[in-house]
């Protein structure tokens, strides 16, 4: 009742799945994945198990394709599964059972795998791989593309309900991601997982500048702050930081005037702004001053 993605991207390293779906919160069912290790997508007559018990097979050094089929043989609803695998070498496992429902199939290609059942047509997974290796960029923005390929082929069968994303880097602590989004219920929920992507790709940047102004790089700090706000222009919390950022770096009356609008939009940024400790914003107070407070 899904269709979806795993791949990897050969110059990064990193690991992803997504998915959409007519069920409510299908990334909490399909969707997993370990940095270094592997990337998983259950799903059909879905038993979430398999995401966890393929990750540790994978860590253990079994290559994706050995992985699967263990787990496979040793599920007596095999046949209702689909599943697929792939690892950090870019290895697959898939497997669609006889016993999906049609259109069922899967797809893969260097270094991904699309697969899909209950879809409106068998052009689905073909087009979701062949938008994946056409598409540009990082390897959440591919994942998406294959997502609205798999769409405008008719997608599920039954409609469109949840969407999610999963995408872990090369290497680190099993918890780490790179993005980690859902829309658990929604009218359109391939528009607004891209519309979370970029979000958080604008929040990134705002934690960036976080850094760099604790250790002192006021300039640096003040550029990413205005490029977050920049990629998400109607939030007001980005705005108001940006604005500090901007007075901190020496352009004044630029953020002074970011920091109002913000208030603008939310007026208790402007208390906000006098509670802040002169460590943490140096340049609160002066832009209090330029609000015209005191």
């Amino acid at each position: 009742m899904t269709y979806s993605i795993v791949a990897r991207d050969p110059d990064t390293g990193e690991l992803g799945v997504a998915v959409q779906s007519h069920w409510f919160s299908v990334g909490s069912i399909v969707t997993w994945a370990r940095p270094g290790v592997g990337a998983v997508a259950t799903q059909a007559n879905a038993e979430a198990a398999y995401g966890p018990d393929a990750l540790t097979l994978l860590a253990d050094g079994v290559p994706a394709p050995e992985a699967l089929e263990q787990l496979v043989v040793g599920d007596p609803g095999g046949p209702s599964r689909q599943v697929a695998v792939i690892d950090a070498a870019g290895r697959i496992g898939v497997h669609t059972g006889p016993a999906c429902i049609a259109h069922a199939g899967h797809i893969t290609g260097r270094d991904a795998s699309c697969q899909a059942n209950i879809m409106a047509s068998e052009r689905v997974w073909p087009a979701m791989l062949k938008a994946f290796e056409a598409a540009l960029g990082s390897l959440s923005s591919r994942l998406l593309d294959a997502l609205d390929a798999a769409e405008r082929e008719g997608g599920d069968l039954r409609g469109r309900q949840s969407a999610a994303i999963l995408v872990v880097p090369a290497e680190g602590e099993p918890w780490r991601t790179v993005v980690s989004l859902r829309v658990e219920d929604h009218p359109d929920p391939l528009s607004e997982l891209r519309r979370l992507v970029a979000l958080q790709g604008a929040y990134r940047l705002a934690g960036q500048a976080d850094e760099l102004l604790n250790a002192g790089r006021e300039q640096e700090a003040g550029r990413l702050y205005v490029q977050a706000s920049e990629r998400a222009p109607t939030n007001h919390e980005l705005l108001f930081w940006a604005g500090l950022g901007t007075v901190a770096a020496g352009d004044f009356d630029r953020g002074v005037a970011m920091v109002r609008s913000a208030i603008e939009l939310q007026p208790a940024w402007r208390e906000l702004l006098s509670r802040l400790p002169e460590d943490l914003a140096p340049a609160a107070p002066d832009v209090l001053s330029g609000l015209g407070e005191s």
